[in-house]
């Protein structure tokens, strides 16, 4: 098993708190972890609750409003070593 730290993105695209809470458990390994959100985060007492720990742990979440925003997930796709979508 590789030692190698990755880059992990956490793409939301159809539940949004489920991706949330899946990034939030890959906080606990070494890798790096990113979430792109697809338009904007739904207000939220469970998704509130789960960017409270992601802000704790510094991981990055991206909202992707538009399309014009688009660029910015390829970008991230193409640094990530894994994505998920959920």
């Amino acid at each position: 098993m590789s030692k190698e730290t990755k880059n992990i993105l956490m793409f939301a695209m159809r539940n949004q708190t489920e991706a949330l809470r899946m990034a939030t458990g890959l906080t606990l390994l070494d890798d790096k972890v990113h979430v792109a959100v697809l338009g904007e985060l739904a207000k939220s007492e469970a998704n509130d609750e789960q960017m409270e720990a992601l802000e704790f742990s510094d991981v990055p979440v991206t909202e992707l409003p538009d399309d014009a925003s688009l660029g910015l997930l390829v970008d991230q796709l193409y640094e990530s070593d894994v994505v998920f979508c959920i």
